[in-house]
């Protein structure tokens, strides 16, 4: 018998598709680090990254400058008092008239306040000024074995920390007028503001004026964010247009005071509100993001009450 070889054909068995296996160990016939064409079908780039406008990115920031000027605001007022020439009664005045101010944006806005929750705010601030009113006598001598140096120096340190630990997006009030709980760097920051001010009435000269003094700044670092915020959801153009205005009194008040401090204000509101917009605009080109399904998965959890 005689076999034909050379038309023989003598088949191999088809080599196994090449899998995606996280688990189970090498697959036979393939390298533990072998990859097929399929491999990079699935990557995404940048599917995450939110493609920011320079325009909203400067109406965001307006929030900032607002408060950065409202800051500014509180120490002009400061500083007149202890040049003495703010007295009692044009404070007094001053209180007066941001308290009703503040009740008036709030009754405008009344879609965000009921009428029960603005006699509850009523009723807390009543408690709130007589207890300032009790404790000014304390205020007013706690600070007399410390040197005014060492007053002014933790005084604006105090209120630096106050602006860099401030709460700007608004993200501890939620609709209508309920708080949430502050978070750490909220109530450090708060507590800067009244050391600040505790410290600073500490070295006016009488106790009306210690208490008229901190009855003002506390309602502009308790209530101011607030006020703003009930503006703010109520017409965002009219937000804006308190800005602006709140923006060009605190310029000419500063001028007034003093022209190098208007010219750091000045750059200071340019740096934040267009510098600042522009850099986070030009950055995102340099955003590289990569996803795909070699990523770890991300549990999700539906927790009903």
């Amino acid at each position: 018998m005689v076999m034909d070889f050379n038309n023989s054909e003598i088949s191999s068995p088809p080599r196994p598709r090449w899998r995606k296996v996280a688990y189970g160990g090498m697959q036979p016939g393939f390298d533990d680090n072998n990859t097929d064409d399929s491999f990079l079908e699935d990557m995404v780039m940048n599917a995450s990254v939110v493609k920011r406008d320079l325009l909203k990115v400067m109406q965001d920031s307006v929030s900032i400058s607002q408060y950065l000027c409202i800051v500014a605001l509180v120490g002009l007022v400061w500083t007149y008092t202890l040049q003495s020439i703010l007295d009692e009664n044009s404070l007094l005045l001053l209180d007066v008239s941001l308290l009703g101010s503040g009740f008036i944006v709030l009754l405008l806005t009344k879609e965000m306040v009921s009428l029960n929750l603005l006699f509850h705010y009523i009723l807390n601030i009543s408690f709130f000024t007589t207890g300032l009113y009790v404790l000014a006598p304390i205020y007013h001598t706690l600070t007399k074995s410390i040197s005014s140096d060492s007053i002014w120096a933790v005084t604006v340190s105090l209120i630096i920390l106050h602006l860099f630990l401030h709460d700007y997006s608004g993200s501890t009030i939620r609709a209508p007028g309920a708080i949430k709980p502050p978070n750490l760097t909220s109530c450090v920051s708060l507590n800067a503001s009244v050391v600040a001010s505790v410290f600073i009435a500490s070295r006016l000269p009488s106790r009306l004026l210690v208490f008229a003094i901190m009855l003002f700044s506390l309602q502009v670092f308790l209530f101011a964010p607030f006020v703003t915020f009930c503006i703010k959801k109520y017409s965002f153009r009219l937000y804006l247009l308190f800005s602006f205005g709140l923006v060009v009194v605190t310029l000419s008040f500063v001028y007034m005071l003093h022209h190098l401090l208007f010219a750091l204000l000045l750059a200071l509101l340019v740096f934040v509100s267009v510098v600042c917009p522009y850099w986070l605009i030009k950055i995102q080109e340099y955003k590289f993001e990569i996803n795909g399904p070699w990523d770890e998965a991300k549990l999700c959890f539906d927790i009903t009450d």
